[in-house]
């Protein structure tokens, strides 16, 4: 069966993958049959987070491939801006939330230490 999936280059600690079409049987970073656009997960600035040529996407979905869980959600991403602008929305709000939390732990007093005990 063919997939189409996400392989890893780039660094240590800085990563970045080329969408590919794939045979099922082959390892992550292994042979492909065609590489059709790269996900840039750290891109920042004037970069390009994912470019996906999406002529060749469709005609290897017609085809029979299939898409693994990420590259869907990204190819859902290029469809639906909208949803990945409430979805960052989302997360500032969760992480806004966590550093109130942390602050709150810090700033709450330790209680005060038992005496100890005489023999």
């Amino acid at each position: 069966m063919v997939v189409i999936r996400l392989t890893r280059g780039g660094t240590n600690k800085r990563p970045f993958y080329h969408v590919v079409i794939a045979d099922r049987r082959k390892s992550r970073d292994g042979r492909f049959i065609e590489r059709i656009g790269y996900f840039n997960p750290i891109a920042c600035g004037g970069e390009n987070r994912l470019q996906l040529n999406k002529e060749r996407f469709d005609f290897w979905i017609t085809q029979g491939a299939q898409p693994s869980e990420r590259v869907a959600s990204l190819v859902s991403e290029i469809a639906n801006p909208a949803l990945v602008t409430k979805r960052k929305a989302q997360a500032k709000v969760r992480n806004a939330k966590l550093k109130e939390k942390a602050k709150a732990k810090v700033a709450e007093p330790e209680p005060a230490a038992a005496p100890a005990a005489s023999a």
